[in-house]
């Protein structure tokens, strides 16, 4: 039988004990709370993380605040000249067709891309790039910007822009607002991160699907020099476009214009 000295004497040994596990875990160095965050060890079957991306786009000059987008493109000494420009995509089967028959034609266009579908096509932006087009951004989901906040028209603009530069390693500066609705607020955000705004004066409305040879005799009645042509390699069905674009480049390079930049 367990006598009162036994049970006081065992208490004291589990008392002494649990002080001694109290003192050695005081003892060890503990976590600075104000410090970074612990961080936990990916495992090692986990990917590589990719490289950085390219600069922010906040590392373009700032520009002044447009009042207006640009609608036509500089003079260029008399010369006859045209600007090519595509919106929507890329597109994985239209932008392709797109760009073998410009590079048939040896014409130069500007492609302005949804941030959206250049991070779905990475490889179709590069294959832009490297056929010698210029690249710009038309937002990162085809948002109407006319009515947003500035928070919400930088989120945007920006994300679209840095989609661009981390896949070309190039910081796009030209900018074009789904529905060609700008703002005030649309022209200082783009302002502050070195967008230029375009806009266009030949529009064959091509996205309706009009059919090709509509939107081919539309470009024809509309052109004219500096003009800006808008169409489309993405947002939908674009093989009307891309028949159009078939029938009225060989007509405007006959007719002596000379496709620049916008």
């Amino acid at each position: 039988m367990t006598t009162q000295r036994q049970r006081t004497a065992s208490r004291r040994v589990l008392l002494s004990l649990g002080g001694l596990a109290l003192l050695s875990a005081c003892a060890k160095p503990q976590p600075d709370p104000s410090g970074p965050p612990a961080t936990v060890a990916a495992p090692s079957s986990a990917p590589p993380l990719p490289p950085s991306a390219s600069p922010s786009p906040t590392g373009l000059p700032r520009i002044p605040v447009q009042k207006k987008p640009r609608y036509v493109v500089p003079a260029q000494g008399g010369t006859k000249v045209v600007a090519l420009t595509f919106d929507d995509g890329p597109h994985p089967a239209y932008t392709p067709q797109v760009l073998k028959i410009l590079r048939k034609h040896h014409v130069k266009a500007t492609f302005f891309v949804i941030g959206q579908s250049a991070a779905a096509h990475p490889d179709l932006v590069r294959a832009i790039v490297d056929d010698g087009h210029a690249v710009g951004t038309h937002t990162w989901s085809h948002a109407n910007l006319r009515h947003l906040p500035a928070g919400r028209v930088r989120t945007e603009v920006g994300r679209a822009v840095d989609t661009v530069a981390a896949t070309t390693g190039r910081i796009p500066g030209l900018f074009r607002a789904p529905y060609g609705n700008w703002s005030p607020t649309v022209f200082q955000v783009c302002a502050a991160l070195g967008q230029t705004s375009i806009a266009w004066d030949v529009d064959p409305r091509d996205w309706e699907n009009p059919g090709a040879s509509r939107i081919r005799s539309k470009v024809l009645d509309q052109v004219g020099n500096r003009s800006i042509v808008l169409a489309h390699d993405g947002g939908g069905d674009r093989s009307q476009t891309v028949s159009a674009l078939r029938g009225f480049l060989p007509i405007l390079i006959d007719s002596g214009y000379r496709f620049v930049g916008v």
